[in-house]
């Protein structure tokens, strides 16, 4: 095929392209929100894969009518926060005037293609949207870019390839939320709810937390673990030192995803003092506040001044139950009803530790974390599978939408 075939086209010459609409003013009124109809945010965009179906928020009939509703298989282009970021519309749904949707006519544009052709331009993208203030990228600035476009048969054979990876990808990303979701549930069944294994043969007695196990004990937090405040750096996205692993590589899942993490440079005493190790579990403190990773993959990396490190120091204590325990619905309600700061919250150390919580006997927790080592085991096998998924089609990305590569 010529590479004469390939065309340079604008954006709108493929269909249709418009910014989302939320008029209303101000914007957190709450008689728009809590209904049926999705509203996709910048941050959902950037956090999707490649199919949108994921939100933080909804819109009331009150917000639809102040907006719109785009349909299934529309591109979001984020244009604003969240720079250059893409997904398609997997549901119906809701978005703001900071992202853009592209409707393709389908007698000229395969919309995964120009998504994927889309991730090719995002550097670019995000090089003429730096301003002084505010990164911006604008409807106007969009459309200045080039599309270089083969023939709709070949749009949708090169689709074709590519999604067949992020269609894995996807059903490796649902697995693990399964999987996230069998640990939580099997610790709020034995640690809340009481319903461990042998636990029709225990009373019930009297504690301070109301009537608990026979055999259980209240304790303080503090006298089983021992905290560190992380380290002050800048990121790089090169390698120029360990990972340096952030709040928002853990406030939006269970697990951490490492391909994701940037680097800093440190000395050699200084990595010494805040290497992560298999079983560390970390808590934010500041703007997130609560919010829980556990590290179950070895790797070099230290932990940010925004976390702080939580180490078991009691062999009774684990580190999933650990994990789970400061993840429970009842600790964050906990840290976060406590933290301070009247425009940014913030918690610190000593009281992320002063909290009382159950501790079952030492049978019950390792039988628990025998179990649970199972689950998160393979969830981890799975994210390293999505690691190798999304590097291979990474570096398929550029070889088949370079213009070259499909002559013959």
């Amino acid at each position: 095929m010529a590479t004469a075939e390939w065309t340079a086209v604008k954006l709108d010459e493929l269909g249709f392209v418009g910014r989302g609409k939320s008029r209303h003013r101000p914007r957190d009124a709450a008689f728009l929100y809590g209904g049926p109809y999705p509203f996709f945010q910048t941050g959902d965009i950037k956090a999707a894969n490649f199919h949108l179906t994921e939100y933080t928020q909804t819109y009331s009939e009150e917000g639809l009518a102040q907006s719109k509703l785009w349909n299934p298989g529309t591109l979001c282009i984020t244009i604003a926060a969240n720079i250059a970021e893409s997904a398609i519309l997997g549901i119906k749904g809701c978005f703001p005037d900071s992202v853009v949707g592209f409707v393709a006519n389908p007698d000229k544009a395969d919309v995964r293609f120009i998504k994927y052709y889309m991730d090719t331009l995002k550097l670019q993208m995000q090089s003429v949207s730096r301003g002084a203030t505010q990164d911006n990228l604008s409807l106007e600035k969009l459309l200045k870019f080039d599309f270089h476009v083969p023939p709709l048969p070949v749009q949708r054979r090169i689709a074709r390839i590519l999604s067949a990876y992020d269609e894995l990808i996807e059903n490796d990303q649902r697995r693990i939320g399964i999987l996230e979701e069998m640990g939580r549930a099997i610790y709020r069944e034995w640690f809340v709810d009481f319903r461990f294994p042998g636990h029709e043969k225990l009373p019930r007695v009297a504690s301070s937390l109301g009537n608990i196990p026979k055999g259980w004990e209240v304790q303080k937090l503090a006298d089983f673990v021992t905290t560190k405040y992380g380290y002050t750096e800048s990121t790089n996205a090169e390698p120029v030192g360990p990972r340096y692993l952030r709040g928002m590589d853990i406030n939006k899942t269970g697990y951490i995803d490492w391909a994701e993490v940037p680097y800093c440079p440190i000395t050699p005493a200084d990595y010494v003092a805040y290497r992560l190790r298999v079983g560390d579990v970390v808590i934010i403190r500041m703007a997130d506040p609560g919010k829980v990773g556990i590290v179950e993959q070895d790797v070099e990396a230290v932990f940010a001044s925004y976390l702080i490190r939580v180490a078991p120091k009691d062999n009774r204590l684990r580190p999933y139950f650990l994990f789970y325990l400061l993840e429970s619905a009842e600790y964050y309600a906990y840290i976060t009803g406590a933290s301070t700061g009247a425009t940014r919250k913030s918690a610190s150390a000593g009281m992320i530790a002063d909290y009382q919580f159950l501790l079952p006997p030492r049978q019950l927790v390792d039988l628990f974390e025998t179990r649970v080592s199972k689950i998160r085991s393979l969830l981890t096998t799975l994210l390293k599978q999505t690691v190798n998924l999304r590097r291979t089609r990474n570096l398929l990305l550029p070889r088949l939408l370079a213009r070259p590569a499909m002559s013959a």
